[in-house]
Parts: structure tokens; C-alpha cells; sequence
């Protein structure tokens, strides 16, 4: 299963890590990890396009972006990475594990 934990902090959120695999198929054939990784990818890519400062680490099998500066902007952004998740999850059940901590 996919862990995605988000970060709050004063009502909006500010990061997020990822990690694990889905287990819906097996690696290479799995749409899920697939779609997961390529809406990181694109979340981070926008926010660095529009100039937000961010903490971003990538290890094995782990993504963990902070924003720099809290702005309602980059929340949006975060906002609409979670719902896509939710989305994913509906049509894939049991395959990603949505949490929000407030930091």
C-alpha cells in the first residue's frame, strides 16, 4: 500500500511524503504507482515553477516535499494532489492510505 502523509500547518497544507507500492501489480505493469508518481511529480514541478521555495528528498522508494514559505497558493496546489489521491483510491480500493498530520 501507498503511504501518503500530508503535513498541515495552521489549516493549510505545507508538504507531504510518499512511500511504498501500491501492490495493485507487479512492478513496471502497476497504474496505480504510475499515476501516484506522476502527480508528484507534476506537483513539485509546478511549485517550482511558480517560484515556491521547497525542501525536496527523494530516497529509495520515499518522496518528501516541504514548502518554505506557507502560502495559500501552494496550499491549493497540495489541496488538489490529496483529492486526486482520494480519486485514485475510489476506482483503487486498498492501494493508498491517506493521512494529514499538523505540524
Amino acid at each position: 500500500m501507498i503511504r501518503a502523509d500530508f503535513y498541515e500547518k495552521q489549516g493549510l497544507l505545507i508538504g507531504f511524503e510518499f512511500s511504498g507500492h501500491s501492490g495493485y501489480a507487479e512492478a513496471g505493469e502497476d497504474v496505480v504507482c504510475a499515476a501516484v508518481s506522476s502527480a508528484v511529480q507534476l506537483t513539485v514541478n509546478i511549485l517550482d515553477s511558480l517560484g515556491v521555495t521547497t525542501d525536496v528528498k527523494v530516497g529509495e522508494n520515499v518522496i518528501n516535499c516541504k514548502v518554505k514559505d506557507n502560502d495559500k497558493d501552494s496550499a491549493v496546489i497540495l489541496e488538489q494532489l490529496r483529492l486526486h489521491f482520494e480519486a485514485i483510491l475510489e476506482e483503487f480500493p486498498n492501494t493508498i492510505n491517506i493521512t494529514i498530520s499538523e505540524v
